[in-house]
């Protein structure tokens, strides 16, 4: 199995990325949040990969950490959550913040993701909720509350979900309260 690809990234696509190493192109499938923080083609890059192998082919999945390696193993691991589920339950949140999720049981919060009903988002929580470790769940879990309230007004002031979901990322964790963060996020807009 293929666990790391370290090489020149060549091109950047929605879903997906190319490495070349040793004169072999790797495409790889990231979530849009590992792709929005790669930087551009032409630099040297390293993921942690998962090798996928099914019927009628095969697929390389890729991740900047050795944590998001992991823990979309263990998602994939659950019935019925495939390695695109998977990617796509990635994109909702961050590593803490999924962890704080199935920690406190809200299957609401996993259900935001393209692809994941109620069902499958109660399966990963029962499955999984011995096997993710976060110690402030409840914190994490209001943040997570608040942030996307403040995405779907920035959806409404006309941001792509994806964009608003960024920007909220950039801002830091000293940044607090409802307000604050929708200006912080505002302004990230702002400069692009």
């Amino acid at each position: 199995m293929i666990y790391r690809v370290s090489g020149k990234l060549i091109l950047i696509q929605d879903r997906f990325v190319v490495v070349e190493t040793g004169g072999i192109g790797y495409k790889i499938l990231a979530s849009a949040r590992t792709l929005t923080g790669i930087g551009v083609p032409g630099r040297d890059i390293s993921f942690f990969t998962h090798h996928h192998i099914y019927e009628t082919g095969m697929d390389l999945f890729g991740f900047l950490s050795e944590g998001e390696l992991v823990f979309f193993e263990l998602l994939i691991s659950v019935s019925g959550v495939g390695p695109r589920s998977a990617l796509s339950i990635l994109d909702v949140a961050s590593l803490e913040e999924l962890s704080a999720a199935i920690k406190e049981g809200r299957p609401d919060l996993l259900s935001r993701a393209s692809g994941i009903g109620k069902k499958t988002a109660e399966r990963i929580i029962i499955e999984l909720r011995t096997k993710v470790d976060s110690v402030k769940a409840g914190a994490v879990v209001q943040k997570m509350e608040v942030d996307e309230d403040l995405i779907e007004a920035l959806c409404s002031l006309g941001y792509r979900r994806d964009d608003a979901r960024a920007a909220l990322g950039k801002v830091g964790t000293e940044t607090q309260g409802i307000n604050d963060r929708l200006r912080a996020a505002l302004g990230i807009l702002g400069k692009r």
